[in-house]
């Protein structure tokens, strides 16, 4: 009887659970009433029972009312009212678990057979209400529909909370793995193809990067906010990059040339990393090397031969070579292939060369020119002359007045550290040579470096071949100092403090003679010197170059006196005013008369000196141009703050006629070294078939730079006409040469 009325109570008990009323009887009086009966063996039917109960129970109160209601809701309507019958029966089955925890813990958890009552509540919803035919696609395709949604950024707040719910719902039911994720993969798949395909078309290189990088960061983080599972996740990520990266049409944009020129020529590093990022996650990084060499190799040759451009070639490579630089690190992030295709593109393109008007229809390239005249003047201007897109000191509205030398040295030797990596790419070293020697001659003799160490520097930097001129500079002040100390020894007091330079004429430019009536005094210690000279060192010949020579003159003026630095040319016309009154005047035919000058030379010399910004001399009449006709006389009115005055000479720029001469030379030098590889391997192969020869000869000459095989038939050709070699053919008919003794 005591058995009967427990059972008729809890059996009326989950009746007003499952209808959601209250309790008939106390929570504690029905867990005594499932104690005794599991206490006395009832426990099997017992939870026969319940399971009858709650099965009858979610039929009725659950199943059967979403099924009614099902036809007149939509996707999200049928999700939405079974999301609140699973929490609605959720709340229940705790009340019934609490009431039934005595049978759970000495019964259940005994017998691997039988699920707990929390399996049994959820089996039991899983399979009367998800598994139900009518209800579980409005399910699923609610949940797909939310997912789009939110996708498409349409979702309010309160069906992004729906949608985790579900989920949630989806991971208790265990129907996540088997239902829920496959739909939603399927649809996510098919989403991605059509997303990616109107992109691909619609949107060009740098916004379809941007586009596709914002939506898988957009899933990966939809993943983590709505607890999706870690292989979800995954295989999302994977259905994304087969997608928006590795179809034909995607890749062909993400690798396109053109697009990734407009992306490199825009300098937008943020899209290229994230270009790079894309490529990265499924191995194609090295597919970017073509088009990246292809970027490399037509920019840089536009700037090589731009020719209207020419002066600013160097600076423009530097700022070029700089800029792809820093894309290599922060977009490509220091990726080795790309690197190597950076310096192979670059190698490639600046030693490229052509027959134009740049290099007088010689093939030298004309970087090498280029660099020697940027090195130049960082050396002869210092830090003013740096282009002010090449250093941050000139990025300010000011340098600092009290800057120190060592701030400038610093700063020029990171200038020259700049152009030594450019000229690492250069092959062929001679015509940068031809011209840096040149250059260099000057500064060395004039006195016109800005910094003797970064003089040094660039000697052992650029090249080996010019470091006899450095000894022979310290060889001549070595020199001068043992002539001062012969002429101290015999007490003998000149005039003039001469110093010379005696430099060896193989190491060093040629230079003109060119006329000039040197000034008695100086002739007097020159002809003492040379006699010096030729005692210490007998069979030696000296020849003055006094184009190059300066001279330091006191000046005794009605306004002040002065010390003027000047060139032998100007000292020279300036002497010639010496005995001079200041009210005198001089015809230009006398001044040529008596310095020997030519009209070129003494008419840049008289503009220094009349029409510059120290105007020593004054001209009748007055003018910027100097002619034959005109007279001079000492500027009585001149004056000035400082006392020791630099006049600078007009300086003439190099013409065409020597530009044209140094590239001929350099050419010409070039045909003779090609035509010395040939017999060299003549000689030594004594016949040898025209490919095989050709091939030689490059290997042969490549330090010097890579020749054109046409360059070298030419010469072949000319040593054919010398007899040095003859033409014949081989047994299999190929076109071979012999050398002839």
């Amino acid at each position: 009887k005591y058995f009967k009325q427990v059972l008729s109570q809890l059996d009326a008990a989950l009746s007003a659970i499952l209808v959601n009323e209250r309790l008939p009887y106390s929570n504690e009086e029905l867990y005594r009433g499932v104690e005794n009966l599991c206490r006395q063996g009832r426990a099997a039917p017992l939870f026969r029972a319940l399971c009858e109960k709650c099965k009858e129970g979610i039929s009725s109160q659950f199943a059967k009312p979403l099924v009614a209601q099902a036809s007149t809701l939509d996707y999200t309507g049928v999700l939405r009212s079974v999301l609140e019958s699973w929490e609605a029966w959720n709340v229940r089955l705790k009340t019934i678990h609490s009431i039934f925890y005595f049978l759970d813990r000495s019964y259940l958890l005994r017998s691997p057979s039988l699920p707990t009552i929390e399996e049994m509540g959820t089996s039991e919803f899983r399979n009367q209400v998800f598994s139900h035919p009518t209800l579980q696609p409005g399910i699923l395709s609610g949940a797909c529909s939310l997912m789009n949604a939110e996708r498409a950024e349409t979702l309010v707040e309160r069906d992004s909370a729906l949608l985790c719910r579900a989920i949630k719902m989806f991971y208790s039911l265990g129907v996540y793995s088997s239902h829920f994720e496959p739909e939603l993969l399927g649809r996510s798949s098919s989403y991605f193809a059509s997303w990616s395909d109107d992109k691909v078309e619609t949107l060009d290189l740098a916004h379809y990067i941007q586009a596709c990088q914002k939506l898988i960061d957009q899933e990966l983080q939809r993943c983590d906010d709505l607890g999706l599972d870690t292989v979800t996740r995954k295989t999302l990520e994977t259905y994304l990059e087969d997608l928006l990266i590795d179809g034909d049409k995607q890749r062909e944009k993400l690798l396109s040339t053109t697009g990734l020129s407009a992306l490199l020529q825009a300098d937008d590093r943020d899209t290229l990393k994230q270009l790079y990022g894309l490529l990265r996650r499924r191995d194609l990084c090295e597919k970017l090397r073509p088009p990246f060499e292809a970027f490399i190799s037509e920019q840089g040759s536009q700037i090589v031969f731009d020719e209207a451009r020419e002066q600013e070639m160097v600076v423009r490579l530097l700022n070029f070579k700089k800029k792809l630089d820093m894309t290599w690190e922060h977009s490509f992030l220091m990726h080795e292939g790309l690197g190597h295709s950076l310096r192979e593109a670059f190698e490639a393109f600046i030693n490229k060369s052509k027959r134009s008007n740049m290099t007088w229809g010689t093939d030298n390239p004309k970087p090498g020119e280029m660099i020697a005249k940027h090195v130049d003047m960082v050396l002869k201007g210092g830090l003013k002359a740096i282009p002010a897109n090449t250093t941050a000191a000139k990025n300010d509205n000011h340098v600092d007045a009290d800057a120190s030398s060592e701030d400038e040295d610093v700063e020029i030797n990171k200038q020259l550290d700049n152009v030594l990596e450019l000229f690492r790419f250069v092959h062929g070293k001679a015509v940068f040579e031809a011209f840096y020697k040149r250059d260099l001659a000057r500064r060395l003799l004039l006195n016109r470096s800005a910094s003797a160490d970064a003089e040094k520097k660039c000697g052992a930097g650029f090249t080996h071949n010019l470091e006899q001129m450095f000894k022979d500079m310290e060889l001549a002040r070595e020199e001068v100092t043992s002539y001062k100390s012969m002429l101290e020894d015999r007490d003998s007091r000149p005039t003039i403090d001469l110093n010379v330079s005696v430099l060896s004429a193989s190491a060093w430019p040629s230079y003109p003679d060119v006329p000039l009536i040197v000034p008695r005094e100086v002739q007097q210690q020159t002809t003492i010197f040379e006699q010096y000279y030729k005692a210490k060192h007998s069979g030696r010949k000296l020849t003055w170059k006094h184009s190059l020579a300066h001279c330091q003159l006191k000046a005794y003026l009605p306004k002040g006196n002065k010390e003027f630095v000047v060139s032998s040319y100007q000292a020279v016309v300036l002497l010639i005013f010496k005995d001079k009154s200041t009210n005198a005047e001089v015809t230009y035919d006398h001044i040529q008369a008596a310095s020997g000058l030519d009209d070129v030379e003494l008419k840049r010399t008289l503009q220094s000196l009349a029409c510059a910004k120290y105007k020593v001399l004054s001209k009748t009449p007055k003018g910027r141009e100097v002619d034959s006709t005109d007279t001079f006389s000492i500027n009585a009115n001149f004056s000035d703050q400082k006392y020791r005055i630099k006049i600078n000479q007009i300086q003439a720029k190099e013409t065409k006629e020597e530009n044209k001469e140094t590239h001929e030379r350099v050419a010409a030098d070039r045909a003779y070294e090609t035509q010395a590889a040939i017999v060299r391997i003549m000689k030594s192969r004594k016949t040898i078939t025209h490919l095989d020869l050709v091939s030689d000869v490059i290997a042969a000459t490549k330090s010097r730079g890579v020749l054109d095989a046409g360059d070298i038939k030419k010469n072949i050709e000319k040593l054919i006409e010398k007899e040095y070699m003859e033409r014949e053919q081989t047994e299999d008919g190929r076109n071979a040469y012999s050398y002839l003794a």
